[in-house]
């Protein structure tokens, strides 16, 4: 079974086993797809009021772009921890003579570059939930500023989870290309950071 069709309990149970996944790869993912459903939920309490008629196309359209990153998020989810069990499996593999080393490294090093895309995405769909927050803030309904607020701070929780696990998998990666190559692009989407400094700051300013 998914993930993101288990029940919570069960989900949660799962993630507290000794179980090697899901682990923080999924558990970000999950937290940046509640992040977008905060914003679309913060966008259905404000659309077809009369005091935020003036932004309702900005707002139906953010609802609906929220959805579906909530739903890539989920899917992710499920990438990340599938992406884990197969470098798991690598280590099952044989290593008795030297052509069978070689295969099982070569195989490792696969897996690993495998394991890097899935947080890496997450943290492009959250980089761009930031900015779909960051576009409402003022513009939304004002009783539901809290949530908004918790949003932003679930797509930063999330983002940086998701960054820890490019981390961990990049150290093990040895094609320094490509090391380079996703460290610079995550590094990159982490400079959204001070986006949620200034939402939050917004967010006291309503509550």
């Amino acid at each position: 079974m998914k993930l993101s069709e288990m029940t919570v309990k069960n989900y949660i149970d799962l993630l507290a086993s000794d179980a090697g996944a899901p682990g923080g790869g999924s558990a970000s993912a999950l937290t940046g797809a509640q992040g977008m459903a905060l914003c679309a939920m913060v966008c259905a309490l404000s659309v077809g009021k009369k005091k935020y008629a003036e932004h309702e196309e900005l707002l139906q359209a953010t609802r609906k772009r929220s959805e579906k990153l909530s739903k890539e998020l989920l899917q992710v989810m499920d990438e990340d921890t599938e992406a884990f069990n197969r470098v798991s499996a690598v280590f099952s593999m044989p290593r008795e003579t030297e052509e069978q080393k070689a295969q099982r490294a070569a195989a490792l090093q696969e897996a690993l570059k495998k394991c890097t895309v899935a947080p890496l995405k997450a943290m492009e769909l959250m980089e761009e939930g930031i900015r779909l927050v960051n576009g409402i803030v003022g513009k939304s309904n004002a009783s539901a500023a809290s949530d908004l607020g918790c949003a932003a701070l679930n797509l930063k929780a999330g983002m940086e989870g998701a960054w820890y696990n490019v981390r961990i998998n990049l150290s093990g990666i040895k094609d320094e290309a490509f090391v380079q190559e996703n460290q610079q692009k995550a590094e990159k989407l982490r400079e959204v950071y001070p986006l949620v400094d200034s939402i939050l700051e917004r967010m006291e300013e309503l509550l």
